[in-house]
C-alpha cells in the first residue's frame, strides 16, 4: 500500500507522528516519509532517531498547517497525507480559543485546499471521541473539521483525492496522557481523580497507527472510521497504576464529560460495522451505497459510549502500556 509512494505527516513530531514513523520505516518501504511540523528542536531530536541522510527516505519540513503557501510547497508529488497537527489539550484551547480555532480548523481547510491542488491520492484526517455531542472547544472544532473533511470529497474530481476520517479515543501515553501522572504521583501515595464515576476510552499509540494504516489501505472516501476499543474508569486506572495508594476527588474540570461517546444515536442511522471497527457513512449524492456492503448495519439506536464498550481488566491495561 506504501510501498514506493510519497507520505507525509502533518504534526509529525507529536506522539503519533513518531509512532507512525516508525511503524512506517519498519514495516514499508516508502519512496519518501516527510515530517513536517513547526518546531525545529523536536525536528532535531526526532532525526536522531529516524536520520534523513544517505538513502533514507526521511524528509523533515519545517512550516504550519495556519500557512496555506508552505503546505503548498510541502505536498508537490505527495501521494499521501495523514493529517496529525492539533492543538489538542482542553485546557490552553479554552484559554486560547481563536488559537485553536486557527490550526483545528483554518488549519485543516488549509490541508484540505493544498491537498486537493496537489492532487494526492488519499488523505486521512486524525479526530477524537471529543468531536462528538462536543462539551469543549477542543472537541467543537474537531467537530467542525470532520465535517469539512467528509464533506471536501464533494470538491475531488475524478482521480482526485479520497479523504476521510479516523476518531478514536485516549492515546495511553501520548503527550497529556494521565499515565504518566498518575505514576508521578503514585510516588507520594496519593493519586487525584477528577470525579469517580468518569470513564474514558483507552487505545495504545501502536493500536492506533495500526488502525490508520488499516482505513488508509480501505477507504474509499467520505467514511468516518471507528476502532472497536475497551474502556476503563478513571478510578480503576488509578489503582491499576498507583496501587496501595488513596484516591482524592477533586472535581470535574470545565470542558469534561462523565462518559465519552465515540459514536452517537444519530450516526449510528448510518453506520455499519466490521471486524474491529464501524463505519459511519456520509449522506451525501456522492456517496455510493455499495461501499462497504460486506458489512453489516449497526442496531438502531447504538450508541458506541466509554460507558457501555467492554471493560479493560487491570492485567490487560499493563499488557497495553507494555506493549506502547
Amino acid at each position: 500500500m506504501l510501498n514506493d509512494k510519497v507520505i507525509l505527516v502533518t504534526g509529525g513530531t507529536g506522539s503519533f507522528g513518531k509512532k507512525f514513523v516508525e511503524v512506517v520505516l519498519r514495516d514499508y518501504r516508502p519512496k519518501k516519509l516527510i515530517v513536517f511540523s513547526r518546531d525545529e528542536l523536536k525536528q532535531h531530536e526526532m532525526r536522531q532517531i529516524f536520520p534523513d541522510g544517505g538513502e533514507s527516505p526521511m524528509r523533515y519540513f519545517i512550516g504550519d498547517v495556519r500557512d496555506l503557501g508552505r503546505l503548498e510547497r510541502a505536498l508537490r508529488g505527495v501521494d499521501v497525507v495523514v493529517h496529525a497537527a492539533a492543538l489538542k489539550q482542553v485546557p490552553a484551547c479554552e484559554y486560547n480559543p481563536f488559537e485553536a480555532i486557527k490550526t483545528n480548523v483554518l488549519g485543516s481547510k488549509n490541508v484540505i485546499d493544498a491537498c486537493l491542488d496537489a492532487g494526492v491520492a488519499k488523505l486521512m484526517a486524525i479526530s477524537t471521541d471529543k468531536a462528538v455531542n462536543p462539551v469543549n472547544l477542543y472537541g467543537a472544532t474537531k467537530l467542525c473539521a470532520e465535517k469539512m473533511f467528509i464533506n471536501a470529497n464533494a470538491y475531488s474530481t475524478e482521480g482526485g483525492p479520497r479523504i476521510s476520517v479516523c476518531r478514536y479515543g485516549n492515546v495511553l501515553g501520548s503527550r497529556g496522557s494521565v499515565v504518566p501522572i498518575f505514576r508521578k504521583q503514585a510516588v507520594t501515595g496519593r493519586v487525584t481523580v477528577t470525579d469517580p464515576r468518569m470513564t474514558r476510552f483507552w487505545i495504545t499509540l501502536e493500536q492506533g497507527v495500526r488502525f490508520v494504516l488499516r482505513c488508509i489501505e480501505e477507504m474509499h472516501g467520505g467514511e468516518i472510521f471507528v476502532p472497536k476499543i475497551p474502556t476503563m474508569s478513571i478510578v480503576e486506572l488509578a489503582r491499576t497504576l498507583a496501587p496501595g495508594c488513596s484516591v482524592e476527588h477533586i472535581g470535574i474540570r470545565p470542558g469534561e464529560k462523565i462518559h465519552e461517546v465515540l459514536m452517537s444515536d444519530d450516526e449510528s442511522r448510518q453506520a455499519m460495522e466490521t471486524d474491529g471497527m464501524y463505519i459511519i457513512k456520509p449522506q451525501r449524492p456522492w456517496w455510493r451505497e455499495e461501499n462497504w456492503s460486506h458489512a453489516t448495519p449497526v442496531p438502531e439506536g447504538f450508541v458506541f459510549s466509554s460507558s457501555n464498550s467492554p471493560e479493560l481488566s487491570a492485567e490487560e491495561l499493563l499488557a497495553m502500556i507494555e506493549e506502547g
